[in-house]
């Protein structure tokens, strides 16, 4: 089911429209250096295969997980006798580009500066990061993004009916369909290979024959519905409730289920603010980082990172202080109890704010035994609020003593 030309190709719509490099070098036949960088699945060995093909060039195919600098030392020279000879030129794919040490991205060096191959380095790591400069600057780095559901169920309708694939030898049911779609998670080879396997099974393909098939079973989740909000709605109380256990299960439900990890890690953000605070400060660092993970290291891995957050936050004390103080803060000023900023706290850097007052009798605080002075720090009509109110729960409790006493100075109770 190998796309035989770029139109085929499914997904990746920013590479391949018209006008775009990649298109613009396939048309012009011209020599080029690329390193596809993307996830597993998403169609960088694909994009060789095609390119190779569409312009007509020899595909030799070489994995960094195997190879040496001999071998590819010699596939370079069979290029060159090849263009030579006969004038015809060679596409260098080189999968897992990034395991290739540098003496053996070195040795590449001289068939990209020369033009002598046609250069296609395929990478799920970030090239910056693994891959020598000098063979970077001379390529053009294309981002491969995961395959959205509506390109992973093109992909599969496709086999279905092609006669490349099963050639409507089978029958599948809608519902089996979405579960496929879960399944491949953006990986189109993943789909292929679950849909190979149930089509093995039986003509009438069902979700059970796809469970049988892919031995997992099918999550009842939908996205959209019901089941999303009551699978979050569960997720968060479990971790309010400190069920680490209870909250775990519903992370990996909605993971299976192929919800977009980027939704749970922000609940999780929010939630070590709203149901945390500052009974444990650490755990905000911690949910923070396990989002950047999401978006750094993506599907299945993050999973870890979003299980570690998840453990945080169910088993850390818990206190809602501080979504009850912005809630009371946001109250008052929705009600009109604004007032009018002290004159010595307002700006008084620009020209002529000294004539209006500003700043006018500011006491520095850092002046002072302690780094505290009493002064008016409020609008007066909000003055005598107390909207951080601490619990007693955790680290918030030496926070509660503290913030008991600052209050008391600065207010002159």
């Amino acid at each position: 089911m190998r796309p035989r030309s770029l139109d085929e190709v499914v997904g990746q719509r920013h590479l391949l429209g018209p006008g775009t490099p990649l298109r613009r070098l396939v048309e012009s036949d011209a020599p080029m250096s690329l390193f596809l960088w993307g996830p597993p699945g998403t169609g960088k060995t694909t994009l060789a295969y095609v390119v190779a093909g569409v312009t007509k060039r020899r595909f030799v195919e070489i994995s960094a997980v195997s190879a040496g600098v001999k071998d590819v030392r010699a596939a370079i020279d069979h290029a060159r006798r090849e263009l030579g000879l006969t004038g015809r030129q060679t596409v260098l794919f080189v999968d897992e580009v990034h395991r290739f040490n540098k003496a053996q991205q070195d040795a590449l060096l001289p068939a990209v500066e020369n033009r002598w191959v046609t250069f296609i380095g395929a990478t799920t790591e970030n090239p910056y990061f693994s891959v020598i400069s000098p063979l970077l600057s001379r390529s053009l780095l294309l981002t491969l993004e995961p395959l959205a559901d509506a390109d992973i169920q093109v992909v599969i309708e496709r086999a279905l009916e092609d006669e490349r694939g099963l050639a409507g030898r089978a029958r599948l049911a809608p519902e089996a369909l979405d579960h496929l779609v879960r399944l491949a998670g953006g990986d189109a080879r993943r789909s292929l290979t679950y849909l190979e396997a149930a089509a093995l099974l039986a003509d009438e393909i069902t979700v059970e024959v796809v469970e049988r098939a892919a031995d997992k079973a099918a999550v009842r989740y939908d996205r959209q519905g019901d089941q999303h909000y009551d699978v979050v709605s569960a997720f968060i109380k479990s971790m309010r409730g400190s069920d680490a256990d209870a909250a775990l299960h519903y992370l990996a439900r909605m993971i299976e289920a192929g919800e977009d990890p980027r939704f749970i890690a922000r609940r999780v953000v929010i939630f070590a603010s709203e149901d945390v605070g500052m009974a444990d400060p650490t755990c905000l660092q911690t949910a923070v980082a396990a989002a950047q993970a999401v978006q750094l290291i993506g599907l299945p891995e993050a999973g870890i990172n979003l299980a570690h957050a998840v453990i945080h936050c169910a088993t850390a004390p818990k206190s809602n202080a501080v979504v009850k103080a912005i809630g009371a803060a946001t109250a008052d000023v929705r009600r009109g109890l604004i007032g009018q900023v002290p004159g010595h706290l307002r700006d008084a850097h620009y020209p002529g704010a000294a004539g209006l007052g500003h700043g006018e009798g500011y006491k520095y605080p850092h002046d002072f035994e302690h780094g505290l002075v009493r002064q008016d720090y409020a609008p007066a009509e909000v003055r005598e609020r107390r909207y951080y109110q601490p619990t007693r729960h955790g680290a918030e409790a030496p926070v509660a003593e503290r913030w008991a006493k600052i209050r008391s100075f600065l207010r002159g109770e």
